[in-house]
């Protein structure tokens, strides 16, 4: 069983930033200082396209803004601390007067340490803690929120994927409970796309509510992915209506959190599906 136990209230506290996913999902808009995402090709690379970009997620109805300085996907280039932080401090500087709390993407503790002291509120961790040796320390270190994510060295189709999926955040959350990580600073990510065949992909979006009744919230992540071009042949540009539908399912399923690129469209098909779930 995990060492922490689920938080009473349906809060995610960022820092002290009370983050209420009650009665409504939380939208965290992607932003990529990257010169080699796969889903829009640096558009945001430079500092002052990345402010702009950030500025307008938020004036769409973000509630996060998740900044990323390294790509992650597929076959992607390893970039070292040192050019890591050089993307994304100016950035964090930059917006840290916005009026929603700001979140890493990261799987170094060096720079999500440089980020948090830069007022950054949340750590979002592709590997859930349970990469970089010294993460969870500096997560509880700081108070920050942690999204911890499942991952997966090796692509294995024959992996029961829930079952793995289950085992690994319940280490996470040990290791989040010894370093002293409250469980309301916790959510958890299925990690769509990371360690994953295509079918397991699948089966994990099937399995969203299973992995919500471990108590803590939930987020989806499948902007854009390469998951719906395996559906239907789309670019990643022509994927915003499979994204909706993935998330209109998550949210569905109980998500707390979508991460998306399209922060308007998401806007409204989530107030439009919360009022529908609401209804019923």
């Amino acid at each position: 069983m995990a060492a922490l136990t689920p938080p009473p209230q349906r809060i995610f506290d960022a820092r002290g930033r009370q983050l209420d996913y009650a009665e409504r999902t939380l939208v965290m808009g992607i932003l990529n200082i990257t010169p080699d995402s796969f889903s829009d090709g640096g558009r945001s690379a430079a500092l002052a396209d990345a402010l702009t970009h950030a500025r307008r997620m938020v004036e769409e109805g973000a509630n996060i803004i998740d900044i990323g300085g390294e790509s992650t996907r597929p076959g992607h280039t390893p970039v070292p601390v040192e050019e890591e932080l050089r993307r994304v401090l100016p950035a964090i500087e930059a917006l840290a007067g916005l009026p929603v709390p700001l979140s890493i993407d990261t799987q170094k503790a060096a720079v999500a340490e440089a980020a948090l002291a830069k007022g950054v509120s949340i750590l979002n961790d592709i590997w859930g803690l349970m990469g970089d040796p010294d993460m969870a320390r500096v997560a509880a270190a700081h108070d920050a929120g942690v999204v911890a994510m499942h991952n997966r060295s090796v692509v294995d189709g024959s992996v029961d994927i829930l079952a793995d999926m289950i085992a690994f955040f319940e280490q996470a959350l040990e290791r989040a409970a010894r370093a002293g990580i409250r469980s309301d600073r916790i959510c958890l990510d299925p990690g769509i796309g990371f360690g994953k065949t295509f079918e397991q992909n699948l089966k994990a979006l099937a399995s969203l509510g299973e992995i919500a009744k471990l108590g803590f919230p939930v987020l989806l992540g499948t902007s854009r992915k390469s998951l719906i071009g395996k559906v239907i042949e789309t670019t990643p540009a022509e994927r915003l209506p499979g994204t909706i539908a993935s998330n209109v399912i998550g949210i569905m399923a109980g998500c707390a959190m979508i991460r998306v690129h399209d922060v308007a469209a998401h806007v409204q098909a989530a107030r439009v599906t919360e009022a529908i779930l609401h209804a019923a």
